[in-house]
């Protein structure tokens, strides 16, 4: 596994793909943080950090959408098949890769706070808490990446998905509350929800039976909530959302606050996305 990670982290670097990811990252929280926390004397980093959580959904694409895009094109994935290495360590090792990448820039920003500290009384704790926010909602949003990754054999489709899955996570919460809350409207949300589930694992598993049992399973379970007990319908849509939602876990870090539900969060994250990548790989090698 880690002479994969090293090899991985070395393509980054001997390609423009890294230095760009870490140059762009850094030049953009760079100029927040000289006009937000600088120029303005704000002495909370996790300002310049909030301004800027939509800059994670547009630059993460790019280092994940070759990550197993480019293995499945070239037909390499084959030969990690039938290596004697784990798949499980396959994916670790790739996704430690994208992340310490990721970290590279974190590391570096966490001299801002101390900056700011040398020019008066600054906001160290909620600055750190912000960068360590940012940094697992990075982490978050790399496993979904990688995943969908795994899926294609075209980086700009890979790019392209993982842009428009992210940006849905980003603006659920602002979806959510647009929609009708009464139990007949949740119930048919729920029916439509299901319906993509059962497309969603049919591309992952291309079995026509088991996708016709979640379909089935899936509506007869939210069918029969509706007529027997339509009160679990209440908040139902607000909580699903508030779980895809990766951005909104995000605001706790953001003022100082060191959820353990937040943390939790992002790590089920992660290895539930690292999990059905590897699913996703092994699946290759069983057909």
């Amino acid at each position: 596994m880690f002479a994969l990670y090293k090899k991985e982290l070395k393509a980054y670097f001997t390609s423009m793909i890294g230095p760009v990811f870490l140059a762009i990252l850094l030049v953009i929280i760079g100029i927040y943080f000289f006009v937000v926390n600088m120029l303005n004397m704000i002495a909370d980093f996790s300002v310049a950090l909030n301004a800027i959580t939509f800059l994670v959904i547009l630059i993460i694409p790019i280092i994940t959408m070759r990550i197993l895009a480019e293995e499945n094109k070239q037909k390499t994935d084959q030969l990690l098949l039938t290596s004697p290495v784990s798949v499980g360590k396959i994916v670790a090792g790739k996704y430690l890769a994208l992340l310490t990448l990721y970290a590279i820039d974190m590391v570096i920003i966490c001299a801002y706070p101390m900056i700011m500290a040398k020019f008066g009384d600054a906001e160290i704790a909620r600055s750190y808490s912000a960068i360590l926010g940012f940094f697992l909602m990075g982490a978050a949003y790399i496993a979904i990446g990688m995943f969908i990754s795994s899926l294609t054999e075209s980086q700009v489709i890979a790019a392209v998905v993982s842009f428009i899955v992210m940006i849905f996570t980003y603006i659920m919460t602002s979806i959510t509350n647009l929609l009708p809350t009464d139990h007949l409207s949740v119930w048919i949300v729920m029916g439509v929800v299901t319906i993509f589930v059962a497309i969603i694992a049919h591309g992952m598993m291309h079995n026509k039976i088991a996708t016709g049992i979640i379909f089935v399973f899936g509506e007869a379970a939210f069918a029969t909530i509706y007529f027997v007990k339509p009160e679990l319908y209440d908040g139902l849509i607000g909580n699903i959302a508030g779980w895809f939602s990766v951005v909104d876990r995000y605001k706790d870090f953001s003022i100082g606050i060191m959820n353990i539900t937040s943390l939790v969060y992002y790590i089920s994250i992660v290895f539930v996305f690292l999990f059905l990548t590897i699913m996703r790989i092994k699946k290759k090698r069983w057909s």
